[in-house]
């Protein structure tokens, strides 16, 4: 069974969101990672760049399969996980701590309501 993280919030398409003020930091869920397989690439985004709710922002390789990630809200790239440039397979071993791709200034709070609450996010993939 894939791990939960409570604190965190979700979205179908089985990205995590941990909100810290007017910040967020999001990856992919343990349930995505156990999908994917070995991680051997990630193409992470500039900081600095902007994006909408629903903006392709990233790219995740896997020894199975290639996929775009979304971010789950709308604002501007503050920071990414430069030790996944070398070491993608932290995505694996830790996606809720070490794994995390990147972090965004939230540009519109009211986002947030359309995330899913861990309880209900775990009845969705189980």
């Amino acid at each position: 069974m894939s791990k939960i993280n409570q604190d965190c919030l979700y979205t179908e398409t089985n990205e995590w969101v941990s909100v810290k003020g007017d910040h967020a930091r999001i990856g992919i869920d343990d349930y995505s990672q156990n999908e994917f397989g070995e991680i051997v690439f990630v193409d992470l985004p500039k900081i600095g760049q902007a994006y909408s709710k629903e903006d392709e922002v990233c790219v995740v390789e896997s020894v199975k399969t290639a996929s775009d990630i979304y971010t789950p809200l709308a604002g501007e790239i503050t920071a990414v996980n430069d030790q996944l440039e070398t070491n993608p397979k932290l995505i694996n071993q830790s996606c809720y701590e070490s794994g995390w791709l990147f972090e965004i200034k939230i540009a519109n709070k009211e986002e947030l309501a359309t995330l899913i609450k861990a309880d209900d996010y775990k009845k969705i993939i189980s």
